[in-house]
């Protein structure tokens, strides 16, 4: 992979919003293992937090009441000739394949899966994507420039302590620009991750998001365009460079296309209690899924997020800005569906947490073109004085679960 950058690159300004509104007294769900730091998430009296109290609200839905509304909603966009009658974003990996292969095989509708490339497919990550095809979906699949996504990768990993930021752009706009080439206004994703995971609870009582959500909740209170325009200041992009590369995939629609041609898209979550381990299982048995043959770094479960290299870097970054990696993530959600007690989600998150995430690391520098030493001061920037310190000069939380 050829290098990006010849010379060393300035140093760039943070700009993710999100740290500005993360509270300085750190504090963990007396239910599940996630603390306050979760960006947008609430707690009751109780201490319990925003996603428990919606999985206990959860278990008093009329669910088969929710499932009328999303046929209700199915008839009123089926096809009736064979076109496609709604999108459903798409890897392969085990909530969207759920989605995908419940509106076709169950549901009758015929959908036309829509795929945003990862930054640097894994291999289990590749099989399952074609797998899933090769179980009866159409696909668009859409990779972009490759030298301008990985700039603006490493921009995003330099500017939001992310570097997945421009695969969350084009994950969320791309779809909305095919429904408008398409004209297929009925759009599906898996889960509302608020309401799942910890968040604002604004849409609990919606089964479909605006795009005006976008950029507070997914894009950390910027989009494409800001790295662009640190690209542009800084002599990563040229002025000739950003003329003739389209951006328009990486953003969504203008509104009014949008509002004419009514799209909205729908988390099926709203409509079909979300139980992620209860879709591993349905995409083993219909849509080819495979799991990793280990655990993936950073957690103990072996099934989630496998598509991409970067995968670990994503998550780890999260464990630097607020203190809860990936087995947070996982071991609250099965807290939460009562596959597993508190007291075992404290111990794996004790032990493994925050695993440096070096399996795929010289791939990473290379895509991002970046030195290890580099790489980690990007890292340090961006621990929080209230979440880290150094003790024998090893960087330590002073906030632990228990």
């Amino acid at each position: 992979m050829d290098k990006l950058f010849h010379t060393p690159l300035p140093e760039l300004p943070t700009i993710d919003k999100q740290l500005g509104n993360i509270p300085q007294d750190v504090f963990f769900c007396t239910k599940c293992v996630t603390s306050n730091q979760r960006p947008r998430i609430t707690f009751n009296d109780q201490g319990i937090c925003s996603a428990c109290q919606w999985h206990e609200e959860k278990e008093t839905l009329d669910w088969n009441e929710r499932e009328r509304m999303l046929v209700e909603l199915l008839d009123k966009h089926r096809s009736k000739n064979g076109q496609f009658d709604c999108l459903v974003p798409s890897s392969g990996g085990k909530d969207s394949g759920f989605v995908a292969h419940m509106l076709k095989y169950r549901y009758g509708m015929n959908p036309l899966t829509v795929t945003w490339s990862p930054f640097m497919y894994t291999d289990i990550g590749f099989r399952n994507f074609n797998n899933m095809i090769h179980t009866g979906f159409d696909n668009i699949q859409f990779t972009p420039n490759g030298i301008f996504h990985r700039k603006l990768s490493r921009i995003s990993f330099e500017c939001n302590g992310d570097n997945f930021d421009p695969f969350v752009y084009g994950q969320k706009s791309f779809v909305f620009n095919i429904a408008i080439r398409f004209n297929i206004p009925l759009i599906f994703y898996g889960e509302n991750g608020d309401l799942e995971y910890g968040g604002s609870m604004h849409s609990k009582n919606k089964s479909h998001e605006d795009i005006s959500d976008w950029t507070n909740t997914y894009f950390k209170g910027s989009g494409v365009q800001n790295l662009v325009s640190i690209g542009l200041e800084n002599g990563i992009f040229t002025k000739d460079e950003i003329a003739r590369q389209n951006t328009e995939f990486y953003r969504a629609p203008d509104p009014e296309q949008v509002n004419k041609l009514g799209a909205e898209m729908h988390w099926f979550s709203f409509y079909k209690k979300w139980i992620p381990q209860e879709n591993y299982y349905y995409c083993v048995e219909n849509t080819g899924f495979e799991t990793n043959t280990e655990r993936s770094e950073g957690t103990y479960t072996k099934y989630a997020s496998l598509d991409d290299k970067t995968d670990g870097f994503h998550y780890y970054m999260g464990y630097i800005k607020f203190g809860m990696g990936r087995t947070t993530r996982d071991a609250s959600m099965e807290i939460r569906n009562k596959h597993i007690t508190r007291e075992e989600a404290v111990a794996l998150v004790n032990k493994y947490d925050g695993e440096y995430p070096n399996k795929h690391l010289e791939d990473f520098c290379r895509y991002i073109d970046i030195s290890k030493e580099h790489l980690d001061a990007v890292i340090d920037k961006f621990r929080p004085i209230h979440l880290w310190e150094k003790v024998d000069n090893v960087w330590r939380l002073k906030h632990s679960v228990a």
